[in-house]
């Protein structure tokens, strides 16, 4: 049986509950069933976040999880970036952060603003208005770094939410 507690009527899992989680879970995994793609992603990961500060990768890798609702790389994104010194209050303002611009430098707003319409390029494209903010934010070489971010993000999340990932654990290590 599984520890919980009630909040507002919903029942919400601890402790033994990601294990369970875990053990309940019938979907592949895709490191070891697509070793080769997985290398592949794995490296083109590694390659995007070079030149880039820890802080913007992680808002980036953030926010892009919020809008595809991957709740597994969320998780390890937001304990990444607070390993790594971001305070709670920005990460708490990732999803608002029009809302909430005055935690976040020009530079920080123009990369969130991109992996918005990047990670919803169905939606609209990407609006020149956005693209030039980035670029005037960025050198062309940092603009690249933070597209293939953008881009290795929503392949990761679309992995993680495709095979049934689960949000608390931590596969990488």
């Amino acid at each position: 049986m599984t520890a919980g507690v009630t909040t507002g009527g919903t029942a919400h899992a601890t402790g033994t509950g990601v294990a369970a989680a875990v053990a309940g879970r019938s979907r592949l995994d895709f490191g070891e069933t697509a070793p080769k793609a997985f290398r592949a992603l794995i490296g083109f990961d590694a390659a995007a976040r070079q030149g880039l500060e820890p802080a913007l990768v992680e808002l980036i890798q953030i926010r892009a999880s919020h809008l595809n609702h991957c709740a597994y790389c969320l998780h390890l994104h937001t304990s990444d970036a607070r390993t790594a010194g971001e305070s709670e209050e920005r990460l708490h303002m990732v999803a608002v952060w029009r809302e909430a611009r005055h935690f976040f430098t020009r530079r920080e707003q123009a990369a969130l603003a991109l992996t918005e319409a990047v990670t919803l390029v169905a939606d609209g494209g990407v609006p020149d208005a956005v693209y030039d903010e980035a670029a005037a934010r960025f050198d062309e070489q940092e603009l690249a770094q933070v597209l293939a971010l953008i881009c290795a993000i929503n392949i990761w999340n679309r992995v993680a939410l495709a095979t049934g990932k689960v949000a608390g654990t931590d596969e990488r290590r």
